[in-house]
């Protein structure tokens, strides 16, 4: 993944992030959301009917509901979509971490201490 002169991709940094997670937290479920990503016209269509919503984290962790949006470590930005949906979520009680990078993400998610060892 990357080479040491390249910025990790934001997949690239969610990968790290989920197998750092499961490997810490063996108990605690974490999956991801794949709202992202190139489709077709037909089957975004399809998504969206079937409740697909553009902003929604990328990452949730049941267990203290956290939500996790992944971004690169460099240059990642917070959309206007997902700007709603981190108010939204955190108006109604929930947790919202944005990580930006896989680094960011994991000292974030140690500092809730929700599931520490």
């Amino acid at each position: 993944m990357g080479t040491s002169d390249s910025v990790l991709s934001e997949h690239e940094e969610q990968a790290l992030f989920v197998q750092w997670f499961r490997r810490t937290f063996p108990d605690v479920r974490i999956f991801a959301i794949p709202n992202g990503g190139s489709r077709s016209r037909s089957q975004g269509a399809k998504l969206k009917v079937e409740g697909v919503s553009a902003g929604v984290p990328d990452l949730f962790i049941p267990q203290g509901t956290v939500w996790v949006e992944m971004k690169r470590a460099k240059g990642g930005a917070v959309s206007s979509d997902q700007k709603d949906w981190h108010a939204y979520l955190r108006a109604i009680g929930q947790t919202v971490v944005v990580g930006y990078g896989f680094e960011d993400a994991k000292a974030k998610i140690l500092a809730l201490g929700y599931c520490n060892n």
